[in-house]
């Protein structure tokens, strides 16, 4: 049994840097707050959305491991249009999530280590001081570090995260139940905006089923070889799956311990990283804060390292594959030169977004809005590509989606439109 799990979890690979992205905003803050703010109303959104999203997910890797190659290149097959529309926009929406995941991360670090800042040099210098880590780490060691830092710090915050769930469940059935009421309307714009914050970025935003591809094929570089297909679809089935049971048990945790608590959840990210951490405490006891402040803090900044390695990754094959340089080895070593040049850009407008909202209140919750949204607007557009590649001549035709999936893919694009067109026309009638 002991051995099987060995065998299992060095075959995981790309799939814990999916969780590793995905298990991050949309799981720590955004599940957290659902269950603080709306109790158990949102918790079978969940599985839904997991459910619409699915196929889109899956493509990523499954193509990879068909073709050897990542779906850029599908991408680039479909036409110019196609490749061109995911890095506009990859650089329109770059900048903005790198600087939600970067400024939770820091608010976890100042909360975690009792750190003091000037109100002056809140909340920029500390997220900056974040980003820089996280780059030095990324310009040393590349995808190899990343991909040994994120098994392990994935296993402690399941488990760690399951364990505060199992007491929580077993103390409320001592404590008396709450007399608050979970309330949501339509005609409320905070609750329309949450909610598209939260399915925006729920597992996590659709960019990330480009990103497994690439890292998949990466995995298969440094390897030697390419993942089978099994192999492949087990390893993002894990990651998937495993992400989606944590959203939930975020919720839970949030309804069980916070809601009709009296304290809502808070837009400034300091506050707020206090308060995740004493619900875990709240559920384990004080021995558990520094385990769980480390698991937090290992977490978000996971996040931050595989979205900063993301975007300049995957600008970095979309520049070689539309300059006709796809291969590899055709590249002449000019790849690692082309990463670092993407990833130096992606630091600075990170930055240039920190210095811009320095003074603004609640800057956590505004940049984690404004970037779940914009996710949620893209994820169709995204989506339907995915699903125009995997129809195109890249791909065998007995390798293509079956029935049943190509009905799947048309009902998650569908859906997913209509929400986004709801969501903006609800915006503008407002």
């Amino acid at each position: 049994m002991i051995t099987r799990f060995k065998n299992t979890l060095t075959n995981l690979g790309p799939g814990l840097l999916y969780a590793g992205a995905a298990v991050g905003v949309s799981h720590l803050v955004m599940s957290t707050k659902a269950g603080a703010s709306y109790e158990f109303l949102f918790l079978l959104l969940i599985p839904l959305i997991h459910l619409i999203k699915y196929p889109f997910y899956k493509f990523g890797p499954q193509y990879t491991a068909l073709t050897g190659r990542n779906i850029l290149h599908g991408y680039h097959a479909l036409g110019k249009w196609a490749l061109g529309t995911y890095i506009v926009m990859t650089v329109l929406s770059m900048c903005l999530i790198q600087a939600a995941v970067t400024i939770v991360t820091s608010s976890i670090a100042i909360h975690f280590f009792g750190l003091s800042f000037p109100a002056e040099y809140m909340p920029h210098i500390p997220a900056i001081l974040v980003l820089i880590a996280a780059t030095t780490i990324l310009y040393v060691g590349q995808y190899s570090l990343l991909d040994k830092m994120m098994k392990a710090i994935i296993i402690i915050l399941t488990l760690t995260t399951v364990t505060a769930l199992v007491m929580v469940l077993f103390a409320s059935q001592e404590d008396s139940e709450s007399t608050a009421s979970p309330l949501f309307s339509l005609y409320e714009h905070a609750d329309i905006i949450f909610l598209a914050a939260f399915l925006g970025w729920m597992p996590a935003p659709m960019d990330v089923s480009v990103w497994h591809s690439v890292w998949s094929e990466e995995n298969n570089r440094e390897n030697g070889q390419q993942l089978s297909l099994p192999k492949a679809m087990l390893d993002f089935r894990v990651g998937f799956f495993g992400t989606g049971l944590l959203a939930m048990a975020f919720l839970s945790l949030g309804a069980m311990v916070m809601f009709g608590s009296g304290e809502a959840p808070s837009e400034k990210g300091a506050v707020f990283a206090g308060q995740l951490i004493d619900m875990y405490t709240h559920s384990l006891g004080d021995w558990a804060y520094p385990l769980i402040g480390i698991a937090a803090l290992a977490t978000m900044f996971s996040t931050t390292i595989t979205c900063l390695d993301a975007y300049p990754r995957t600008l970095e094959e979309s520049y070689f594959i539309w300059k006709g340089q796809g291969e590899y080895a055709s590249r002449h070593g000019a790849t690692k030169k082309v990463y670092r040049v993407m990833l130096a850009a992606a630091v600075i407008g990170t930055i240039a977004i920190f210095l811009i909202i320095k003074n603004v209140t609640g800057a956590m919750g505004l940049i984690v809005t404004i970037a779940t949204v914009v996710s949620f607007i893209s994820a169709p557009v995204i989506a339907y590509i995915n699903y125009q590649v995997m129809q195109g001549e890249t791909i065998k035709k007995e390798d293509r989606p079956d029935r049943l999936m190509a009905l799947w893919s048309k009902a998650g694009i569908t859906i997913m439109a209509l929400f986004s067109l709801t969501y903006l026309l609800l915006i503008v009638v407002r």
